[in-house]
């Protein structure tokens, strides 16, 4: 250093050069992701898929450092409050979880006012994202929204079903009749009426009475707001009768055999099957370190995918991670998502599926 400078500025330079090496030394803040789950309780088992998937998507990130800031949110509106408050604190930038809608309502006002955007792979209910316009909350939903499947239902199977005389049954449930009142009003808004309409009493050992009913009415085609049983049994009983039809229902189809298997050709509205249908690279990966993709598993797996990327673009233009999650599109495991203007899905992602004999078998991508 040249001696001849005033000591002031010599001392000034001195500083600068000492911020410079230890700027140079100091690692990168670790990105850090909030994790809200119920892991105790009646809910742990989902809890703990929402940890798997998390954990073994950081793994995976290995450009740039990943801080997992886990905390049980007791699927309770208290628990979501101190996890909502832990993350404040901790300076999350993003945070993933709530499969509970009262834990994710505590926590948003609290997240919403720090700036902290959320991406829940299980909070269903309309209300979530519909109210983002009053509330402001950078809420982003990985699943479907509770109307999804309805919605399904109406682009998927009307247009197959535009020539067929088709009935509609359901089980008298909140669910299943709610489903059939939704297909059977998507269908007449369209000009199309079913030939039969009717409740059945779930859960019987046989469904004969029904199937006559439907076989006089004339009906080739059925939907069921029901269960897998039920659907199960009334594809047997018309079997039995060389009763030709094809019977169709909603997610609850997925459910496992209880003691009937669904006729083949009964064809299933659902969200994929992530256990199965994720990219094959990240399911071989999965296993091959002892871990069963099962149910949140690689939907919180997704989610890791685009806070990571979300964090890294936001830190790289200047701009909030919201801001990055509000406009790009995001590759991942389970597809490529984008969310809408109110935060859900930019895509529905229930599919039609055939029973093949043994399993449902996608028909469309």
């Amino acid at each position: 250093m040249d001696m001849t400078l005033p000591r002031r500025i010599r001392h000034l330079l001195t500083g600068l050069l000492s911020i410079s090496a230890v700027a140079a030394v100091t690692p990168a803040r670790a990105d850090i992701i909030g994790l809200a789950a119920p892991l105790s309780g009646s809910s742990s088992l989902l809890g703990q898929q929402l940890r798997t998937g998390t954990e073994a998507a950081a793994k995976t990130i290995t450009d740039r450092p990943i801080t997992l800031d886990v905390q049980d949110d007791l699927c309770t509106a208290e628990g979501g409050t101190a996890a909502a408050q832990r993350f404040v604190e901790a300076k999350a930038d993003i945070v993933i979880g709530f499969l509970c809608t009262d834990a994710i309502n505590a926590a948003m006002p609290i997240l919403s006012q720090a700036g902290i955007p959320v991406l829940t792979p299980g909070v269903r209910i309309n209300s979530l994202t519909d109210t983002r316009e009053k509330t402001g909350w950078p809420i982003y939903r990985i699943a479907p929204r509770d109307d999804a499947e309805e919605q399904a239902l109406a682009t998927l199977l009307l247009p197959l079903w535009r020539e067929a005389l088709f009935a509609i049954v359901d089980d008298g449930t909140i669910y299943g009749r709610n489903l059939a009142e939704s297909f059977r009003a998507a269908a007449e808004a369209t000009g199309l009426k079913p030939v039969f309409v009717d409740t059945y009493r779930p859960q019987l050992e046989n469904q004969v009475g029904l199937i006559g009913r439907l076989k006089r009415a004339g009906a080739t085609h059925v939907f069921v707001g029901g269960d897998r049983e039920d659907v199960a049994i009334m594809g047997r009983d018309a079997k039995q009768i060389d009763y030709d039809l094809i019977l169709a229902g909603g997610e609850a189809l997925r459910a496992a055999t209880v003691n009937t298997t669904p006729a083949v050709g009964t064809l299933m509205i659902a969200p994929p099957d992530w256990s199965t249908e994720a990219t094959t690279e990240t399911l071989l990966q999965l296993r091959s370190a002892n871990i069963e993709p099962d149910g949140y598993v690689m939907p919180s797996y997704a989610a890791i995918e685009i806070a990571a990327k979300a964090i890294a673009d936001a830190k790289a233009k200047g701009e909030p991670p919201r801001s990055i999650i509000d406009t790009e599109t995001f590759s991942t495991a389970i597809g490529t998502i984008r969310f809408s203007e109110k935060g859900d899905l930019a895509a529905n992602l229930y599919r039609l599926y055939r029973f093949d004999g043994s399993q449902f078998v996608g028909l469309n991508p």
